[in-house]
């Protein structure tokens, strides 16, 4: 195995920043790896995933299922996903999910909560082909309403999909094989569900994958908002003053979230904000020392953002100016 590491400093955006840090990259070149060994890194960089739980059955009827994370959604007219039963890198065999599309066509992807997650788990444990995995997992069979492939009566939402396309990109140990699915009817478990009908991310508590043996609960404190650019356009990392871009204060999500505005606060509400007795007294106490102050000022500015206050943020900063 033949592995590179070099040396780059790497310039950000060409900005007038002071300090450009060095770093040191661990490059891979997948071809002179092991496949198990780079599938390893692949899993663990590209996470979290999102889980197929994907019901099949082949041309006698028999049941199938197993769980996939090369999943995700890609296209909503028509409602697309993707997943990915890729080939056994050990002996170059394929699933019986695999075995079972190419007879039917027809897939049940059910999501994955935390309530079933160990039972999805196991139901990853390769059994015989005949031995179902809703037996050997305890998950209950629906029968789907347009498709032969049962739900997974446990699974908070249950995507009924007819498969378009399954395109295989290679014959080794490790392929993947794309499913290429178009959701026909789409099956919610209510309780799951906002008084707006809209589904709550803390009611159907997802899981992912991640490398190894772990899995990241998507619900609680791991969430976190970020505001799209979607209304106004922002101004952009480029137009933010030099004392805000080089700061050892402010993060890079900081100045991500300054740069999400389109325009600055007006000259007049910044006078407002600047005579407020909470700044009068930052100034009064710390004003003897511009870098002091300067430090006092960036950290309140960071406090702000993080609880989303980002104009209030961006009027403590321009205060500086004053």
């Amino acid at each position: 195995m033949n592995l590179r590491i070099q040396n780059r400093n790497k310039q950000l955006l060409s900005l007038p920043l002071p300090l450009q840090s060095t770093y040191h990259m661990f490059t891979i070149d997948p071809k002179e790896m092991k496949t198990g060994v780079f599938h390893s890194y692949m899993l663990a960089s590209i996470a979290p995933r999102p889980i197929a739980f994907a019901s099949t059955v082949d041309k006698e009827g028999n049941m199938n299922l197993a769980p996939f994370s090369f999943f995700n959604a890609f296209g909503s007219k028509p409602p697309t996903v993707v997943f990915s039963p890729a080939r056994r890198v050990r002996d170059n065999t394929i699933k019986h999910t695999l075995e079972n599309i190419h007879e039917t066509s027809e897939v049940v992807i059910n999501v994955v909560n935390y309530d079933m997650v160990q039972q999805m788990s196991l139901a990853s444990t390769e059994y015989p082909k005949g031995v179902s995995e809703f037996v050997k997992a305890g998950f209950t069979p629906v029968k789907s309403e347009l498709i032969r492939p049962f739900r997974v009566k446990e699974s908070p939402v249950q995507m009924e999909c007819k498969v378009v396309e399954v395109k295989a990109m290679g014959t080794e140990g490790g392929a993947a094989n794309l499913i290429i699915c178009e959701i026909l009817l789409m099956h919610i478990n209510e309780n799951v569900l906002t008084p707006e009908n809209k589904i709550d991310p803390n009611k159907i508590d997802l899981v992912a994958r991640m490398g190894g043996d772990l899995y990241c609960r998507a619900s609680g404190n791991a969430l976190f908002e970020v505001a799209k650019p979607n209304s106004a356009i922002g101004m952009g990392f480029d137009r933010l003053p030099i004392d805000i871009r080089t700061s050892s204060i402010l993060t890079g999500n900081n100045l991500g979230q300054l740069g999400n505005i389109e325009k600055f606060p007006d000259v007049q509400s910044v006078d407002e904000f600047r005579r407020r007795d909470f700044m009068k007294e930052i100034f009064s106490k710390y004003g003897h020392d511009e870098k002091v102050l300067r430090d006092k000022i960036h950290e309140l500015a960071k406090t702000l953002l993080e609880q989303k206050h980002v104009e209030e943020a961006w009027k403590v900063l321009l205060c500086l100016n004053k």
